[in-house]
């Protein structure tokens, strides 16, 4: 199994207890205002659940499906939209869910998209954030970790579409890296 051969970075319980408090905080920021969470899929639906469920505030759900990545390791640079909103975002406070920032490519394309369709705000919530990666001006509006350069799956994150069901996020062994 995979798991043996990769070390937990972050445990289910480090993971609900950080996701409590970014939700706190996005509830005292928006002090009762509705707000609208877009979840970027697949890798955001652990996260978003978790989140939103956490959320003291009036909101609505949406997601879309973005891609900068194959089966590889590594940003395409090409960035793909799979799935669209369902409705007009014009003058909604919007809070996009991602999973992961890495490039920062995909948010940072998906923000110029969604700002062009006058929202009343638009932030950036993100489980991990790879400041080390980023190759363009980004940051999280809220952040829960903040981590290092390895590859990392569980919780949402997956390994070829493998994965994604663990309760805590693994780092994987550079030898079972998937092949580009």
């Amino acid at each position: 199994m995979l798991t043996e051969r990769a070390k937990i970075l972050i445990s289910e319980h480090d993971l609900k207890s950080k996701i409590k408090e970014i939700a706190n905080k996005i509830s005292a920021d928006y002090n009762g205002e509705e707000v609208l969470f877009v979840g970027i899929l697949k890798g955001c639906i652990h996260f978003y659940s978790d989140l939103t469920r956490e959320i003291n505030l009036p909101l609505t759900m949406d997601f879309m499906a973005i891609s900068s990545y194959g089966a590889g390791t590594s940003s395409s640079g090409e960035v793909k939209m799979l799935k669209d909103l369902d409705k007009s975002i014009c003058g909604k406070n919007v809070i996009i869910v991602e999973d992961i920032i890495d490039s920062g490519n995909t948010l940072s394309y998906l923000k110029r998209l969604l700002s062009s369709r006058q929202p009343k705000s638009i932030k950036i919530c993100t489980l991990l954030d790879k400041p080390s990666r980023r190759k363009v001006n980004l940051d999280p509006d809220y952040c829960c970790f903040t981590i290092p350069d390895e590859f990392v799956f569980g919780y949402g994150l997956d390994v070829d579409q493998k994965y994604r069901n663990l309760k805590d996020i693994y780092i994987l062994a550079p030898e079972d890296y998937p092949k580009e």
